[in-house]
């Protein structure tokens, strides 16, 4: 209810990274009171701490609000209104979810610390005399019989920080040592996340309560970076309903043409941040805003981003008459394309219906991801090669919140083809059919869309077409990290008391020391050899999911080329330049 959903950190909506926002939410809104321009954060392996420069909690209240529910000291605050954590439940919920839980408090030349075990009061020290300066300082260590084996990503935990900074001009906080902070707000959010060539400068513009960036590039799909009082909203919600329309609407105005919403939209960058009393979120991770009617400044968030847009976009494109021709070039061109493949995608829909009907190619669960179950995060469609792998992870999955969809053969290579071939290729318009994202991310059926292929030559061919796929006409969902590739075993060593599943040739090394002398070895060449006793261990709640991540530095437009074009002897000298031969393995 709290956190989202456990997980081991390979997700970015983990819990072990809520765990870190919920105490950062608050040493942030300190900072938003004007107290402590740095927040320094060390994370070593298990053990966060998180120590803020603001007033400090009351002495006589530390231990109260770590474990007290209702001593949130934000109620009847008018300073805290446009706050995320005005309840105070987000602290408690790191204390009760973690093995040890040390809070301490230094005000006014005095330190007062509580520390908790599996939320229990392990430690109530007394006041004591400091030289430190005033803050607060929260270590914990997330508890391993709730999280199981977990690792923090660097990339997840430094994205989580880069918002809070670009949404904060002026705060500091420090990972490790290495400090982070922005000038230009969402202008620096987009250029840090753009990882592909824009049509023109970012438009940049910014009232009391909302700061709006947006561009337009060359990529499929629209891509939004949406935030609600400094908490990024990944869900959106409300006020992306309302931007998407508004912006809808300015444009159509501007250039007095009605155009197609989706020809507007294509290919549209954009970062949105509001401020309102009182966010009402669908869930206490508060990654979509529920709001209906709720009022920033007086009228509803909908008629205040209209309003704003209508004004401020509207004379932006007039006074860069440059830009405005450009953008709509874009539309115009985008309405084209659409236009163009309307008439595929009549057919390719009706042969899609066609195919679920008959369930040629997915095994549906019965939770999807755009639902309001409580398990929604849960919901996972695994891509596989054949039947046999298909038919394993059919019986052994969970069919509440697993899906499985079963490829023929080795897919298409879509890299420089147009979203045309989507509907035309049978394999990828059932996929996308499947997942229900041709017109909206929004409406994608499944949180972890996995990978699922042999490890062999053939098994990481496959994971490259699908992973090209998803770049070239899906390339958000990779973004916002619903890509994963699925880990399975590569050995199993036994003998009659005990057996072992090693992903690697250290670990069957290991279980072969282990397990003494003559132990049976099996090498799983593939996913329909594992049977489907065995692979229900490997897709439950110990599933090992290896994330498909975007960077900054990962431009598309020279990714997709590289390993993808037709460039072969270029991809043959890397090969070769970078080719480490068995004994270079066993030396590192």
């Amino acid at each position: 209810m709290y956190i989202g959903k456990l997980g081991d950190g390979s997700s970015q909506d983990d819990g072990i990274y809520v765990l870190i926002k919920e105490v950062l939410d608050n040493s942030v809104d300190e900072y938003m009171m004007g107290f402590g321009k740095i927040i320094d954060i060390v994370i070593n392996e298990s053990v966060v701490k998180i120590r803020d420069y603001g007033r400090g909690i009351p002495l006589g209240k530390v231990k109260d609000v770590a474990s007290k529910m209702n001593t949130g000291a934000k109620y009847d605050s008018k300073v805290f209104k446009k706050s995320v954590g005005l309840n105070g439940v987000g602290i408690k919920a790191v204390n009760a979810l973690s093995s040890k839980f040390i809070i301490k408090s230094f005000r006014e030349g005095v330190v007062k610390a509580v520390g908790f075990e599996e939320g229990n009061l392990a430690n109530d020290e007394k006041e004591h005399k400091t030289e430190s300066k005033n803050g607060t300082l929260v270590s914990f260590v997330p508890d391993i019989k709730m999280f199981g084996t977990f690792r923090f990503i660097d990339d997840y935990v430094e994205s989580l920080i880069k918002n809070y900074v670009y949404l904060n001009s002026g705060l500091t906080i420090k990972l490790n040592g290495v400090s982070y902070c922005s000038k230009n707000g969402l202008v620096d959010l987009l250029n840090e996340n753009i990882n592909s060539e824009i049509l023109y400068p970012l438009i940049h513009i910014k009232d009391t309560d909302i700061e709006i960036a947006i561009t337009h590039g060359n990529q499929y799909g629209e891509t939004y970076y949406t935030f609600v009082n400094g908490q990024n909203t990944t869900q959106g919600g409300t006020h992306l309903h309302a931007f998407r329309e508004a912006l809808v609407r300015t444009i159509r105005d501007f250039y007095k043409k009605d155009f197609d919403p989706s020809d507007i939209r294509a290919s549209i960058v954009a970062a949105i941040s509001i401020k309102v009393e009182e966010p009402v979120f669908e869930s206490q991770t508060k990654t979509k805003l529920g709001s209906k009617d709720m009022e920033p400044d007086g009228p509803s968030i909908r008629n205040f981003i209209g309003d704003f847009l209508k004004t401020k976009l509207d004379n932006y494109l007039h006074k860069n008459p440059e830009i405005a021709d450009i953008l709509l070039k874009k539309i115009i061109e985008s309405e084209k394309e659409r236009k163009a493949i309307s008439s595929i995608k009549k057919i390719a829909r009706e042969r899609a219906k066609k195919a679920n009907l008959h369930n040629r190619k997915l095994r549906d669960c019965k939770i999807h991801y755009n639902s309001n179950d409580e398990r929604r995060l849960e919901t996972t469609i695994f891509i596989t090669e054949g039947d046999s792998a298909s038919g394993s992870i059919t019986k052994s999955r969970d069919v509440n919140t697993q899906a499985v969809f079963s490829l023929k053969g080795k897919p298409l290579n879509t890299y420089g083809l147009t979203k045309k071939i989507v509907y035309e290729n049978e394999e990828f318009n059932l996929l996308q059919a499947a997942l229900d994202i041709e017109d909206d991310l929004e409406n994608l059926r499944y949180h972890n869309v996995v990978i699922a292929t042999d490890a062999d030559v053939d098994g990481m061919h496959i994971r490259l077409l699908l992973i090209t796929f998803f770049i070239q006409f899906f390339p958000d969902l990779v973004r916002k990290g619903h890509l994963y590739i699925l880990q399975t075993p590569l050995f199993r060593v036994r003998n009659k008391k005990e057996t072992i599943y090693c992903y690697s040739q250290d670990e069957k090394d290991i279980a072969v020391e282990k397990l003494g002398i003559n132990p049976e070895i099996t090498r799983f060449k593939g996913l329909g050899e594992i049977s489907p006793d065995e692979f229900k261990h490997f897709i439950g709640k110990d599933m090992k999911l290896e994330p498909v991540r975007l960077k900054k530095d990962d431009t598309v437009s020279k990714i997709l080329p590289f390993y993808m074009g037709k460039n072969t002897p270029e991809r043959q000298e890397f090969i070769i330049e970078n080719l480490r031969i068995e004994d270079d393995l066993v030396e590192t």
